[in-house]
């Protein structure tokens, strides 16, 4: 099966203006762009320039400031949700991506919750998600549930394994309520992936891609994308992958190493 691609155009293309980015990604063979934050763009450029380009948009994360695993801001994280879920209707993007931690600059987690029990901190997330998957079904936006690796790039991000994120998608049973699967960020926490996928596939609602260490393109690291591609194609896996990486030199290399796995 040949996936269709999608290019996170934060990481890669930051050689050119972000608005070009979608041309580019579309003159190098992606059918699909995404991006992290919607609230820093023109929306209305956005949709120009991909509706211009020919491409869709795959999805953007869907909250910032608040997290699932906080109780006390469950009004204000459902509120900025359904703004979020506005934004994807507006550009006509497929998904939205939420978190268990509000992120800030660089993805670093706001507030650790040391002192929550993470009795609490499960249930408000269960609570929480059982709220976005009703948003979801009612709009038909995607909602994909990400863990992050916190031994790099998130430390203190509650949500860090595969098993915990596929486990509340499940109990909660949405079609529209799924997982972000990213690749690189469970290697670092977890490894086990092809165990992961044959075990968890049928929850994974979208892909994200790039190699450990370093978080480049495939090929400069340990995992071996080709057996990934595999393993999802022969688990059921048929929707999109998400290349979400910082070129290890240029978004043109990175780009010949993505087209040449099959």
């Amino acid at each position: 099966m040949k996936f269709k691609r999608s290019a996170c155009i934060e990481p890669m293309y930051s050689e050119i203006p972000f608005y070009d980015r979608f041309q580019a990604a579309a003159d190098d063979g992606f059918e699909f762009v995404e991006f992290w934050s919607w609230t820093d763009k023109d929306l209305d450029q956005v949709k120009a320039a991909a509706e211009k380009a020919g491409v869709g948009i795959s999805g953007f994360n869907g909250d910032a400031d608040y997290s699932l695993i906080d109780p006390s801001q469950k009004k204000d994280y459902i509120d900025f949700l359904r703004k979020s879920v506005a934004a994807a209707q507006k550009v006509g993007a497929k998904s939205v991506t939420i978190h268990s931690n509000a992120l800030g600059d660089g993805g670093v987690v706001v507030n650790h919750y040391d002192g929550v029990s993470d009795t609490i901190k499960i249930c408000s997330m269960f609570d929480m998600l059982k709220e976005c998957a009703k948003i979801a079904e009612d709009s038909g936006i995607m909602m994909n549930l990400e863990a992050l690796n916190i031994t790099t790039d998130h430390v203190g991000n509650f949500l860090a394994t595969t098993q915990m994120a596929a486990e509340l998608t499940g109990m909660i049973g949405s079609p529209m309520l799924k997982i972000l699967y990213d690749v690189y960020h469970m290697q670092l926490n977890e490894g086990c992936i092809g165990d992961t996928i044959k075990k968890y596939c049928d929850q994974m609602g979208h892909i994200h891609v790039a190699d450990a260490p370093g978080r480049h393109e495939p090929g400069t690291g340990e995992i071996n994308y080709a057996y990934v591609f595999k393993a999802l194609e022969e688990n059921g896996y048929s929707g999109r992958i998400g290349f979400e990486l910082f070129p290890l030199h240029s978004t043109e290399e990175a780009v010949k190493a993505i087209m040449a796995i099959d």
